[in-house]
């Protein structure tokens, strides 16, 4: 049987198996090849994985739906690299599961605010925005300076992101619940948000894969042109 856009039309059933075939063919030919280059599968030289307090910090960071009006993610176009810094680059985020890149731009991009401001400022900024910028609708967070940090729920989570291929060691994961000891979620939210970037230098190259087992010390971004204000 000769089949033509007519017949295709008419048959439902036959669309449909035909929109799932290209859909699945043309998904695959462009994802697969993503699984097998360096550029997107190793880590930048200077990536660590998070660390056990940065690491409550991101949870705690998904958990008040933060993502919800940042993203993560510098584009490559100068109107952004002027304001945040260099642009992201796949290997900066191997070791994020999930990845927090989004779109939605209520607040600012804060992909590179790590060492952009001081502990004390995000402290301020957290449990009341307005005192350090004054036009700003982000919510208040004071109950974070309250919260304690569960310290024997951070072990698990790093076994289970081990089994992800995140490198975290025996030793790392042992002394998780020390780690935190005594930190608030606000500490731990602080630590987090102060590593974000930090891995790509400012003007630097755009990838540079990681070829030691255990990479340098990651690299505080300098001061950036814009705050970072809602």
């Amino acid at each position: 049987m000769k089949i033509n856009h007519q017949t295709i039309e008419q048959n439902v059933g036959l669309m449909i198996l035909l929109v799932v075939l290209t859909v699945s063919v043309g998904g695959l030919v462009e994802i697969v090849p993503l699984f097998f280059q360096k550029s997107t599968t190793e880590p930048v030289a200077g990536l660590k994985p998070y660390d056990a307090l940065q690491l409550v910090g991101r949870d705690v960071y998904i958990r008040e739906g933060c993502y919800n009006c940042h993203s993560q993610m510098v584009r490559p176009f100068r109107a952004e690299t002027e304001r945040y810094g260099h642009y992201s680059v796949a290997g900066e985020f191997v070791y994020d599961h999930p990845f927090q890149w989004g779109s939605k731009r209520t607040g600012p991009d804060l992909a590179r605010v790590g060492g952009r401001y001081s502990d004390e400022w995000h402290r301020v900024h957290l449990n009341n925005p307005r005192d350090v910028v004054p036009e700003s609708n982000m919510p208040n967070y004071p109950w974070l300076a309250k919260n304690g940090v569960d310290g024997k729920s951070v072990a698990p989570r790093m076994k289970a992101l081990a089994l992800l291929g995140v490198p975290y060691s025996e030793a790392d994961i042992a002394g998780a619940e020390k780690a935190v000891a005594g930190k608030t979620e606000m500490d731990a939210l602080i630590a987090y948000l102060q590593v974000l970037g930090t891995a790509v230098k400012p003007g630097g190259p755009a990838q540079a894969p990681a070829k030691a087992a255990a990479p340098a010390a990651a690299t505080t971004v300098g001061a950036l042109a814009a705050p970072a204000a809602r």
